[in-house]
């Protein structure tokens, strides 16, 4: 080689040499997801954490401003600032505290995944082990470094305070409305969610159950709750570390559309929850359509739902890279297969 060609091929060994290192962590990242989903899907099974652990990635994401200009992560969103104080001691977060040290182990495991991924990868493949759909999530998610200040006042509550009013004025526009479908707009609305989102993501209460020391609704314990049923969906028993409380649903470890038919029917088990939240779905014009519809059809719910809750787990988010990374169909099917057999 001339003097000139070889300058320019010492040029150009650094850039290589960064790229081949950038694919390299590239391909690192993508298999510690892929570990990280194996390891969550076993927990799930081991613990029937499923349902706390969905609460955990719709209290992350569920701040999120779309209004709100600033650069981020100043919007919220999913971005696992829940697991900060005093975002984590909110009233409405009661309890989620127990989700996150039960995912504390696999990030130390896998330490290329975020908190933000980890946190929303739990709550959508908990989703998947109950018999719900499989959500086509993408990761990459930055995690925040500080608590939403705003958090305790962006969530929706189930029913109405002791002034009559659901709601309040503690979030980064108020909420609080005499009506639960107001409310429910003010809140979902603020996301840039629509009546469909709400009603499609409303029939997550298919799972888990409310318990009095954490949302102050529900009672200690029903026939349902008490341990003595099988309510998973693969048909083994195991109910959670925590016993009692009210459920929405008959098999509240199984995800399908039975809330949407156990709501509107008046000979309905009265051991089963129906907050005013829930019972506004099918009085409201426009949420009924959608409640019917999912009443009428799982197959329609799945996929709505599916789809909603990919959009709700996208909130306020930032990936690196900012087109997201993608675990293969077939690597997610094996982790779920995997931990059934164990």
């Amino acid at each position: 080689l001339s003097g000139g060609k070889m300058k320019s091929a010492h040029l150009l060994l650094p850039i290589i040499a960064l790229s081949v290192l950038a694919m390299s962590s590239a391909q690192d990242q993508v298999a510690q997801l892929v570990g990280a989903h194996k390891e969550i899907a076993a927990l799930l099974h081991a613990t029937n954490s499923a349902p706390i652990m969905v609460r955990l990635g719709w209290h992350d994401a569920g701040t999120f401003d779309k209004d709100v200009t600033a650069p981020w992560p100043k919007a919220g969103g999913a971005q696992a600032t829940i697991r900060f104080m005093p975002e984590n001691g909110h009233g409405a977060n009661a309890g989620l505290s127990k989700a996150i040290a039960l995912l504390e182990p696999i990030k130390a495991q896998f330490p290329l995944v975020s908190y933000a991924d980890l946190f929303q990868m739990a709550s959508a493949t908990a989703i998947e082990v109950c018999g719900g759909p499989r959500i086509a999530m993408k990761y990459g998610r930055l995690d925040g470094a500080e608590p939403d200040a705003h958090q305790g006042g962006n969530l929706p509550d189930a029913e109405a305070g002791p002034d009559g009013h659901f709601g309040g004025t503690g979030g980064t526009v108020p909420t609080k409305d005499k009506t639960p479908e107001g409310h429910l707009r003010k809140v979902f609305h603020r996301m840039g969610l629509t009546d469909q989102d709400i009603v499609a993501l409303s029939g997550a209460h298919t799972i888990g159950r409310a318990h009095k020391d954490r949302s102050g609704l529900g009672a200690d314990t029903t026939k349902h709750t008490d341990g003595t049923t099988v309510v998973r969906a693969d048909g083994k028993p195991g109910q959670g570390a925590t016993p009692g409380g009210s459920a929405w649903t008959e098999n509240w470890q199984t995800f399908d559309n039975s809330y949407f038919k156990i709501i509107p029917d008046p000979a309905a088990d009265a051991q089963l929850l129906k907050l005013s939240t829930d019972k506004v779905l099918f009085a409201d014009a426009g949420f009924k359509p959608f409640a019917e519809k999912y009443r009428d059809s799982q197959e329609a719910f799945f996929a709505d739902y599916a789809a909603s809750h990919k959009k709700l787990s996208e909130l306020g988010t930032k990936f690196e890279p900012a087109e997201g990374i993608i675990i293969d169909d077939a690597a997610c099917s094996a982790n779920l297969k995997a931990a059934v057999v164990a």
